[in-house]
């Protein structure tokens, strides 16, 4: 629609009853205009309840990438040269160093706003995985000589620690040459499976012992190390 014509009455005739029953050019447009604001009103009201239900299915429509958004203005205010992200990987009983990254979003469960993406890219341009350049194997080694289980993970799964491993490795691949992202995964904290029979945990200055030691690795192996780190299946 290029425009609105607006007709209204000037002019008295005994046939034609107005439906205020005087005749008020000024008062009627000012009616017409307040029904067109609350029409306009409606329509922004649908349209808004229609996105909102969009972006809980649709993860394109969204400017959901907050996590993305808040690492990548941190990469921007800090210039670093290493971007290690944690998450939390309940049932897994060791500190787990993530070797790659895929691009798929393929949620399970819905994430904790309420989203859940099924089977679509974390970024429709991006290459079908991306590989961490950190030396992931000396890292490993390095917490294991701490007397901290860890080990080589090749599965950061589909759930949102995957969209953040992918999302920043796209990043710097796209973006910020020259730098380098990885991801640990640790374990739930004790206090976290009281109520879950059998479920592992590791102490909080276990996990932090163990992500310095990785950092320490990072900082002194250039290129990583030849060892066996890859699984049977």
């Amino acid at each position: 629609m290029d425009s609105i014509i607006e007709v209204v009455r000037c002019f008295e005739n005994s046939n034609i009853i107005h439906v205020d029953g005087v005749i008020n050019p000024t008062n009627d447009i000012e009616i017409i205009e307040l029904e067109l604001i609350y029409a306009d009103l409606e329509t922004v009201m649908k349209r808004r309840e229609r996105v909102k239900k969009q972006l809980k299915a649709d993860k394109s429509l969204a400017k959901e990438d907050l996590v993305l958004e808040k690492i990548e203005k941190a990469i921007q205010e800090h210039n670093p040269d290493i971007i290690l992200s944690v998450g939390q990987a309940g049932g897994r009983f060791d500190i787990t160093v993530e070797r790659v990254g895929i691009n798929m979003d393929d949620f399970r469960i819905p994430d904790n706003e309420g989203n859940q993406v099924i089977d679509d890219p974390v970024f429709s341009d991006g290459d079908n995985a991306y590989f961490v350049k950190l030396p992931v194997k000396a890292m490993v080694q390095n917490i294991q000589k701490n007397k901290i289980p860890a080990s080589v993970s090749y599965t950061a799964g589909t759930f949102v620690c995957n969209h953040v491993l992918y999302g920043v490795l796209y990043l710097v691949e796209k973006k910020y040459k020259g730098k380098k992202s990885g991801f640990i995964h640790i374990p739930f904290l004790p206090e976290q499976v009281v109520d879950k029979k059998n479920m592992p945990s590791m102490e909080l200055n276990t996990i932090v012992t163990g992500l310095t030691a990785a950092i320490e690795a990072i900082v002194e192996n250039a290129e990583d190390i030849k060892e066996t780190g890859g699984t049977v299946c």
